[in-house]
C-alpha cells in the first residue's frame, strides 16, 4: 500500500493555489492544465518507483525477560540491498502490557551501512507479551509516496516480577550500605547461631566474642565470627484473591508482593535455607522449599505471570493444604491485606498452622486511607470521610491485635516498605534463634 507523503500535499496545496490564481486570469489556463498533468505523470512514476522491492530486513533485540516497571531500551538492526539511500518510518507493534516512548522511528538508511536505533520500553504488567510485527514505510525517491508494509518480525518476552532489585541488594550487600534499601544488620543476640571462624578482634565486637584461649597463644585479641544457622525452611503462602488488587501508585499490592517475595527468597537462599511457595485464593500453585541459587528461577517462573482473582481468600483451606504439603518445622510467611471480617476464618487457620510452624503474618495498608486523613476537616463531607476512614483503621487495628494476641510475630506495613520490613523481620527471626 502506498500513501501520500508530505511534499505531495505541498503540491496538491501548490495546484490549489494556481487553480485560484487562473481563475482570475484565464489565459494561464492552458500552462495550469501543462503543470497538472506533469505533477500526475510524476506522482505516477514515483508511485511505481515506491512499490519496488527494497529488500528491507529488520532485527529486533530483545531479552528473554523482562523486570516489571523497569524502563529498558530495545535495540533494532536495520539494513538494505539497495542501490540507493532510503529513508524509513519504523513503527513496532508492542503489546498492551509495555509502555513505549520514540515511536515512530524516522531514519535515513546509506548504501551498504545499517543503522541500530531503539526506543524504551517500561513493562507495566507480568506475563507473556509477544512483538507481532513491524511496521515500515519506505520514501520514494521523489519523496512523494510512502510504501506502507509490513515485516513479520515476531518475538516474545517473560515479564517478571522486578528482580532489578536484586542487583541492587547484591550490590549493597557487597559495599555493606544495606541500609540504602532499609534493611537493618544488627549485632547477634542470644543463642541459636553456628560458630563459623576465628579472626582478629574489631571495634564494636562484644566482649562475649572473645575466644580468651586462642588470644593467649597468639598474643592478640582473638574474637570468634558466628554465622547465622542455616538448613531451614522458608514456606511463603501468598494470597491471590481479590484485595490484592488494590493499588497504590502504579502498582498493585500483589506485584509489591510478588517483589517482597522475590527479594527476600534471594535473601534466604544467600543465607543457605530452603525456599517454598503457596498461593491460595483463586489460583493455587505449589512449590516445594529447596536450597541453591537455582531455585530463584524456579520462583520467577512460577510467579511471573501469576494474577490476583476475583474470589475471596479461603484462609482455613490454605492452612490445610499446607501442613499437608510441607511436614517439616519452617518459617511460614502469609502475605496478606487484612480485613476485620477476616477475623471468623482467619484465626483457626492461624491457630492450626503455629501447632506446626513459625508464623509471621504480612499485611499490606492502604496508603491511600493515609493520605485521605491529612486534608484538615474544612465542611461536613470530609468530616464524614475521615470519621468512616478512622472507624474502619480502628477495626482493622483491632483484628491485628487479636492476631498478635495467638502468639503470631505481626507486620503492617505499606506496600513500599513490604521488601525491607520483611527483610529485616527474617534476619531478626535468624540471630534470635526461635525458628
Amino acid at each position: 500500500m502506498i500513501l501520500p507523503a508530505r511534499r505531495s500535499f505541498y503540491l496538491i496545496a501548490t495546484h490549489l493555489a494556481l487553480a485560484i490564481f487562473v481563475s482570475f486570469f484565464p489565459r494561464w489556463l492552458g500552462l495550469w492544465y501543462g503543470l497538472l498533468g506533469l505533477s500526475f505523470i510524476g506522482w505516477l512514476v514515483d508511485g511505481l518507483f515506491a512499490l519496488r522491492k527494497h529488500d528491507l530486513t529488520i532485527e529486533r533485540f530483545l531479552p528473554n525477560s523482562l523486570p516489571v516497571g523497569v524502563q529498558r531500551n530495545l535495540r533494532l538492526r536495520v539494513r538494505h540491498t539497495h542501490t540507493q539511500a532510503l529513508t524509513v518510518m519504523i513503527y513496532d507493534h508492542y503489546p498492551s502490557s509495555i509502555q513505549v516512548q520514540g515511536l515512530p522511528l524516522k531514519l535515513s538508511l546509506p548504501v551498504g551501512e545499517y543503522a541500530e536505533p531503539s526506543y524504551s520500553i517500561r513493562p507495566v504488567e507480568r506475563g507473556k507479551a509477544s512483538f507481532p510485527r513491524i511496521q515500515v514505510r519506505v520514501l520514494s525517491p521523489w519523496q512523494l509516496w510512502w510504501h506502507d508494509h509490513s515485516l513479520a518480525v515476531e518475538a516474545e518476552v517473560r515479564i517478571y516480577p522486578n528482580f532489578a532489585a536484586l542487583a541492587q541488594y547484591a550490590l549493597l550487600a557487597t559495599d555493606h550500605h544495606l541500609s540504602h534499601l532499609g534493611i537493618m544488620k544488627r549485632q547477634r543476640r542470644g543463642e541459636g547461631q553456628d560458630f563459623h571462624q576465628l579472626r582478629e578482634y574489631r571495634a564494636g565486637d562484644s566482649l562475649r566474642q572473645i575466644d580468651w584461649k586462642a588470644s593467649a597463644r597468639m598474643h592478640k585479641a582473638i574474637s570468634r565470627e558466628y554465622q547465622d544457622e542455616r538448613d531451614q525452611d522458608i514456606i511463603f503462602l501468598i494470597d491471590c484473591g481479590h484485595r490484592m488488587q488494590a493499588k497504590d501508585g502504579e502498582l498493585s499490592h500483589f506485584d509489591h508482593t510478588l517483589n517482597a517475595v522475590l527479594l527476600m527468597a534471594y535473601v534466604a537462599l544467600k543465607q543457605g535455607d530452603a525456599v517454598g511457595l503457596a498461593t491460595f485464593g483463586g489460583t493455587e500453585r505449589w512449590l516445594p522449599a529447596k536450597k541453591g541459587q537455582l531455585s530463584l528461577n524456579q520462583i520467577l517462573n512460577t510467579l511471573y505471570d501469576l494474577q490476583p482473582s476475583l474470589q475471596a481468600p479461603d484462609y482455613s483451606q490454605a492452612a490445610s493444604q499446607l501442613l499437608i504439603r510441607h511436614k517439616k518445622r519452617a518459617l511460614v510467611i502469609l502475605i496478606s491485606n487484612l480485613r476485620d471480617e477476616d477475623t471468623d476464618d482467619l484465626l483457626p487457620a492461624l491457630n492450626l498452622l503455629r501447632k506446626r510452624h513459625l508464623l509471621l503474618l504480612a499485611s499490606m495498608r492502604e496508603q491511600a486511607l493515609d493520605l485521605a486523613l491529612e486534608p484538615m476537616v474544612g465542611h461536613l463531607e470530609v468530616a464524614i470521610e475521615q470519621a468512616a476512614i478512622q472507624h474502619y483503621l480502628h477495626l482493622r487495628q483491632q483484628t491485628l491485635e487479636r492476631v498478635r494476641a495467638t502468639g503470631t510475630l505481626c507486620l503492617d506495613v505499606p506496600p513500599t516498605e513490604l521488601s525491607s520490613q520483611l527483610i529485616n523481620r527474617y534476619l531478626e527471626i535468624k540471630r534470635s534463634g526461635v525458628l
